[in-house]
C-alpha cells in the first residue's frame, strides 16, 4: 500500500517518521519546503497537491492544527476529495470536531471511499517512538484494512466505534489531561509556598494515589524551567474548546471546563498564543511570587521504552463476552 501524509508537524512528523522508518512506501505534503525536504532525503517522496497524492496512494492520512485546515485540504482546490473513490482511504489524524470529520467523512463515503478519525494520545516523545496510542473510528472492515499502519504507528490501537467516535474520546482524555496539568501547577505551588522541597513533592506525588501520566511527564519540564511539552496554549485552548461544546451539544452543564477555557485565554493574553502550554503555571509563579524549579529534572521528555510492535486493545466488555 502506497500511503500520503499531509502535515509534518510536532506530531505529524514523528508519525510519518515512524511510517518511513518503517519501509512504508510514504508520500509527504506540508506548507514548509524545509521539513519536506528532510523526508525526501530519507526516502520519501515529494507531494505536489493533496488531490495528486490521493491518486497517486491508496490512503493519505491528515494531521493539521485545526478542522479548518483539513477542511481546506480535503475540498479546496485540488483537494482530496477530487481524486476520492473506490478502494481510496482518508485517515484523519488531527484532533478535531466530532461534527466536522462526520461531515468530511460522509463526502469521502459517498465518492466510494472509506473515512477514519483516528487521532493520537499519549504525548509527543512517544509519537517520536511509534509507542504511542491511537484511537480508530470507523466500520470494521476499514480497521483492519489499516490496522498494519496504526500499529506502525502506535503501541495500542483502540478501535472505539463509528466514525467520529475517535475525536469525541480524543477531546475529551485531551481535557483530562488539561485539568490534571492545572491541578499539578497548583499542587506544586502550594507545596513550594508550604515549604516543601520540590524534589521530594515530585516524589511524592509519583508514588502516590496523586500521580498519572501528566505529572510523571509534565511536571519534569515544568520542574526544569523549560516549560517544552511540545504543545501550545493556543491547541490547548482548541481542544479544550472541542470539548465544551460536545457537552454543549448534549446540554451538559459543566462547571470545571468553562473555568479552564478562561484560565487558558488568560495563560494566551499573558504569554502569547504560541507559548508552551505548561508556561500557564507562570499565572501562579507570578502571584506568589515563586520560582517553581526544582535540579536533575529534563528539559524535554524523551521516550526510553524501545520501539514495540503495536496491538489492538480490545475493551473489557468485550473481553470478556470472548471468554
Amino acid at each position: 500500500m502506497k500511503v500520503g501524509f499531509i502535515g509534518l508537524g510536532n506530531v505529524g512528523g514523528k508519525l510519518s517518521g515512524s511510517l518511513l522508518r518503517n519501509g512504508v512506501d510514504l508520500t509527504v505534503l506540508d506548507l514548509n519546503e524545509d521539513l519536506m525536504q528532510k523526508f525526501v532525503e530519507k526516502g520519501a517522496k515529494r507531494g505536489k497537491t493533496p488531490a495528486q497524492m490521493m491518486a497517486d496512494c491508496d490512503a493519505v492520512i491528515t494531521c493539521l492544527p485545526s478542522p479548518a485546515a483539513s477542511a481546506a485540504v480535503m475540498e479546496g482546490e485540488n483537494g482530496i476529495l477530487e481524486n476520492m473513490g473506490p478502494g481510496k482511504i482518508w485517515m484523519e489524524m488531527s484532533t478535531t470536531d466530532e461534527a466536522e470529520v462526520t461531515r468530511l467523512g460522509a463526502k469521502v463515503i459517498a465518492a466510494g471511499g472509506a473515512a477514519v478519525d483516528c487521532p493520537v494520545s499519549g504525548g509527543c516523545h512517544r509519537a517520536d517512538t511509534g509507542n504511542i496510542s491511537i484511537f480508530a473510528g470507523c466500520d470494521r472492515p476499514t480497521f483492519e484494512r489499516i490496522l498494519p499502519f496504526l500499529t506502525t504507528m502506535g503501541r495500542r490501537i483502540l478501535h472505539t466505534g463509528e466514525l467520529g467516535s475517535a475525536s469525541i474520546l480524543k477531546v475529551m482524555t485531551n481535557y483530562l489531561a488539561t485539568a490534571n496539568l492545572l491541578t499539578c501547577c497548583e499542587a506544586l505551588v502550594v507545596s513550594k509556598a508550604a515549604g516543601m522541597d520540590l524534589n521530594t513533592t515530585y516524589e511524592a506525588i509519583k508514588i502516590s494515589s496523586g500521580t498519572s501520566f501528566v505529572h510523571e511527564t509534565e511536571s519534569q519540564v515544568i520542574l526544569n524551567g523549560s516549560r517544552d511539552i511540545s504543545f501550545t496554549m493556543d491547541l490547548v485552548l482548541k481542544d479544550i474548546g472541542l470539548f465544551q461544546e460536545i457537552a454543549d451539544r448534549a446540554k451538559i452543564p459543566l462547571e470545571i471546563s468553562p473555568l479552564m477555557i478562561d484560565i487558558f485565554k488568560d495563560g494566551m493574553k499573558r504569554y502569547g498564543d504560541r507559548a508552551q502550554s505548561d508556561d500557564i503555571i507562570r499565572r501562579l509563579e507570578e502571584a506568589t511570587g515563586l520560582d517553581i524549579r526544582a535540579p536533575g529534572f529534563p528539559a524535554e521528555m524523551l521516550d526510553d521504552e524501545p520501539e514495540e510492535p503495536g496491538y489492538e486493545v480490545n475493551p473489557k466488555a468485550n473481553r470478556l463476552a470472548a471468554e
